[in-house]
């Protein structure tokens, strides 16, 4: 298998251009696309692939591209016009979390016909290893755009169930032309049954950057230095986001910092609750449930803590809420996962602590606490790192594969000489999907 961190990367430092310059680089050489995009995970259920598709596709069509979105469930009042649904779905446990795909019946079928009936120039499938609509998509000789795929998929343990048909997917992944990984450890898996042939790029998810970098704090959600306050932002009753941890290691942060306030947004307040009592139930006293909140308070969410703290104990593919705080500058604290230790240059912009220790957590969060400067220093380096998930920058090398499989171009070269266009510059739209709950 080739693996390819975009040749555009290696040419070009793209933390050296200004937005202008990234907004004018084009390596489809001003070319409009027809564009589909095919999701694995219903719309219904907020998910980090849901919202980086979503993002993506504002993103391509702010750039003056057609673009259409396939994904099963049902239609909700939020949806855009421009996301088809299937109508149904079901749920199977996978990683850790419940996914709500489309298979059985005439899934694949109506995914077809949508491919024909679209006449995109070209496919963007997303976890087409997945038993849902994107592998629909690889039958056997079926006539097609070309397909570029997205792999976000990271285990701790490589599942039995793949093993068992890595030469199944082999197959029938050499449909791909390009392939995409968002980080190293999700790479690490898809090599296992991706076709050899298949150029792969390491590009991550995008983040509206400057979103949460300009967002105002929320003084009622500011800390003091001896009255810090620490956020937890996701689904808590969901073992593998780590609130038993989270809520653990506050025991040991309040013997130092006994006006610690622990500030916990996201769904599972009944069931963080529970977690609390049975731990110690004088723990809910320094916590404060906001809830699920909007685009803008999860940016001054971000703005306001004192410490981010992430303590996922698996199945992260990427990790979209540490560059999140990172951007605006709020200093994180998270579990050494692979996909965390890609995100953050394997601790050089975040401070690691040992998945699921919770006084491993809780050590690293009062050490930090104690030394200020240390403490500011980590913002500032989270804050610069964040820079390098803009979407600004990511959009034009998920562009340039799209160049490459297009066959049109060498995608390197384009970018060079896209350097030299002018700039016309566009008004950024303000609420993004993926400063939403996930």
């Amino acid at each position: 298998m080739t693996l390819d961190d975009s040749q555009a990367a290696a040419r070009i430092d793209f933390s050296t251009l200004s937005l202008d310059e990234l907004r004018a680089m084009d390596p489809l050489q001003g070319r409009k696309l027809r564009i589909g995009i095919i999701c694995p995970y219903s719309m219904e259920y907020p998910g980090g692939v849901q919202f980086h598709i979503l993002d993506f596709a504002e993103e391509l069509m702010e750039r003056g591209h057609y673009v259409q979105v396939l994904a099963p469930g049902r239609r909700t009042k939020d949806m855009p016009l421009w996301v088809q649904t299937t109508g149904t779905s079901f749920t199977i446990p996978f990683n850790g979390s419940v996914a709500h795909l489309s298979f059985f019946g005439t899934a694949g079928m109506r995914t077809r016909r949508w491919i024909r009936q679209g006449k995109f120039d070209i496919v963007h499938l997303h976890e087409p290893e997945v038993p849902s609509l994107s592998h629909k998509a690889l039958r056997p000789g079926f006539k097609h755009p070309p397909y570029v795929a997205t792999f976000h998929a990271s285990f701790d343990t490589y599942p039995k169930t793949l093993e068992m048909f890595e030469n199944y997917l082999r197959h029938r992944t050499s449909a791909i032309s390009q392939a995409i990984c968002v980080s190293p450890s999700s790479w690490r898996i898809a090599q296992h049954y991706l076709d050899t042939s298949i150029p792969v790029h390491i590009i991550p998810n995008g983040v509206q950057t400057q979103y949460f970098s300009q967002a105002t704090p929320n003084p009622a959600w500011q800390g003091t230095t001896s009255a810090p306050t620490i956020g937890f932002l996701g689904r808590m009753g969901e073992e593998r986001k780590g609130f038993r941890v989270f809520a653990e290691a506050m025991r040991h942060i309040l013997k130092f910092y006994p006006h610690a306030r622990f500030l916990c947004a996201g769904d599972g307040e009944e069931a963080a609750r529970k977690i609390l009592s049975s731990i110690d139930g004088k723990l809910v006293d320094h916590v404060e449930f906001l809830g699920r909140i909007s685009d803008d308070d999860k940016a001054r969410f971000y703005k306001s803590l004192t410490m981010y703290i992430a303590p996922q104990t698996g199945g992260e593919s990427f990790g979209i809420v540490l560059v999140e705080a990172m951007a605006a500058g709020c200093p994180v604290v998270a579990s050494d996962l692979e996909a965390f230790k890609d995100v953050s240059e394997n601790g050089k912009d975040v401070n690691l602590f040992l998945a699921g220790q919770s006084k491993s957590l809780a050590q690293n969060v009062i050490g930090l606490l104690a030394n200020k400067p240390v403490l500011d220093e980590l913002g500032q380096k989270g804050q610069a790192r964040s820079l390098t998930y803009e979407w600004d920058r990511v959009d034009v090398e998920l562009l340039d594969v799209y160049a490459k499989a297009l066959g049109e171009q060498e995608g390197s070269d384009v970018l060079e000489e896209s350097l030299n266009a002018t700039s016309t510059g566009h008004a950024r739209r303000r609420g993004r999907f993926s400063a939403r709950l996930d």
